[in-house]
């Protein structure tokens, strides 16, 4: 594939991947500046630690931030911060991350060639503030733990979320923040205390921080506009998201407008709790029953949506009822045909954060390179640039795995921006075995299979989750 080639679904111009973004580097530092002084606390910072205030003060001026925020470094400098300050710095440096985002959205888009997203995603619905005592009790914990900062929490400290969360989980509108906390708290608890700590996960615990910060502001959690789309269903693959207690699938598609308007890019997710020992295969028997998208995704199938429930950020409320099987669907046509034309939804100021980025993209006669390390095992050469393989992401839920990515001739992922560089994670390639194109998806055992490598999966987990269910429906029954 040269880079000009345009009549495909492949990246157009790879080399732009890797070339650097204006101001970038200058972002992240003013955002490295201000976690560091998180490490310590901001209770009486040490001259470091005042110098990254600062640092992202002045990344902020000349915005309409900078006068709060020059304000809420300098108090926070000499140790006087309150919560309107600490909320001015989180804000500050959730638009800086939120700029980063914009910039490599945009370097994605001259890439792909594809249609820049909408300008905005719209406003949140407006309703009744709920709950604003809960807020503040949740706000106060998290300057007191800003005020600690990492190496000074303790268990004491870190254990006073929990009365907050209990209090906030029974209110539906305020469970987003709940759930955020609890697994925050969970996370920093784990660490406690945070004197002993070898290694601080600084990036992930300041973003944990000052989302949850900016949460607690009224309006921030209320619920994102809705509007309500007809028509076909293009499914691209599935992207698994693992973790101890929860499983969440998300399937990434392109939509066409049953009214002939522009195609657009949509996700549509499904989650569920789960037991540690529910692993592999055996997570679809828990996501199955909530979403028939996956058997579609699974069959390689469409489908007909009428009057589906779609927010402004493209994703898909999903509900079975406003749905139905279509005709088949070859993921990798669709991409060839439909994705280049595809429009991506605007993103919603809080969720502007480079870690957000999940852009499907297929690759199209790569080369794959040797294995090097921190390249994820596989490193794709494109027209003379070389792209990581994050095949790390690939689930243990489906038959992809590393060796069939390396051996492939085409793949389908999202491009996703880690540890300061693109990604693709895939899902789903295509090789050649026999002298025929055979494609490997990473859902492809979401809605059930006949592989033998599947059943097998899938049986082993049967049992597990067949007893779990047993002895729930027992506790329920007393």
């Amino acid at each position: 594939m040269v880079p000009d080639d345009r009549g495909g679904g492949g990246l157009m111009r790879a080399d732009l991947l890797s070339d650097a973004v204006d101001g970038l580097d200058e972002a992240l530092a003013a955002v490295d500046g201000f976690d560091a002084a998180l490490v310590g606390g901001l209770l009486r910072p040490q001259p470091g630690q005042a110098g990254g205030l600062a640092g992202l003060a002045d990344a902020v001026a000349g915005t309409p931030l900078a006068s709060r925020v020059a304000e809420a470094a300098d108090k926070t400098a000499a140790g006087a911060g309150d919560e309107g300050h600490f909320v001015a710095l989180a804000a500050a440096r959730t638009a800086l991350l939120g700029s980063v985002h914009d910039a490599l959205t945009a370097r994605v888009e001259e890439a792909t060639g594809r249609p820049a997203a909408a300008d905005g995603a719209g406003g949140p619905v407006a309703g009744e503030e709920h709950a604003a005592n809960l807020c503040a009790a949740a706000r106060s914990w998290l300057c007191d733990l800003a005020r600690a900062g990492w190496q000074g929490m303790d268990h004491e400290l870190v254990g006073g979320a929990a009365p907050v969360v209990s209090a906030m989980l029974p209110d539906p509108a305020l469970r987003r923040l709940a759930t955020l906390l609890d697994g925050f708290a969970a996370e920093l608890a784990a660490s406690c205390p945070g004197a002993s700590l070898e290694r601080v996960p600084v990036r992930r615990w300041a973003d944990l921080w000052s989302r949850a910060m900016l949460l607690t502001l009224p309006g921030a959690g209320s619920a994102p506009a809705v509007g309500e789309v007809t028509g076909r269903l293009l499914p691209l693959g599935v992207d698994v998201q693992e973790h101890a207690t929860a499983v969440q699938a998300q399937v990434h598609a392109v939509f066409e407008p049953a009214d002939g308007g522009a195609s657009r890019l949509v996700r549509a997710s499904v989650s569920a709790p789960k037991p540690d020992t529910v692993v592999g295969a055996g997570l679809w028997q828990l996501l199955r029953p909530h979403m028939s998208l996956l058997s579609a995704v699974s069959e390689g199938r469409s489908m007909e949506l009428d009057a589906m429930p779609v927010t402004a950020e493209g994703d898909l409320i999903w509900d079975d009822g406003r749905a139905r099987a279509g005709e088949p669907a070859d993921a990798f046509v669709t991409a060839r045909v439909a994705l280049p034309a595809a429009a991506a939804s605007a993103v919603s100021p809080l969720d502007r954060h480079p870690a957000r980025i999940a852009v499907p993209v297929l690759l199209e006669g790569c080369g794959v390179e040797e294995k090097e390390e921190g390249d994820g095992g596989v490193v794709f050469e494109v027209a003379g640039c070389r792209i990581g393989v994050d095949t790390d992401r690939v689930p243990a839920a489906g038959p992809l795995t590393a060796e069939a990515v390396a051996s492939s001739g085409a793949c389908l992922g999202l491009l996703r921006w880690d540890a300061g560089r693109f990604l693709l994670q895939p899902l789903a390639v295509e090789r050649t075995v026999r002298k025929k194109a055979v494609a490997v998806h990473a859902g492809a055992w979401a809605g059930g299979t006949t592989d033998k490598a599947g059943v097998r999966a899938e049986k082993a987990a049967t049992d597990a989750v067949k007893v779990l269910r047993e002895r729930a429906g027992k506790l329920l029954r007393k």
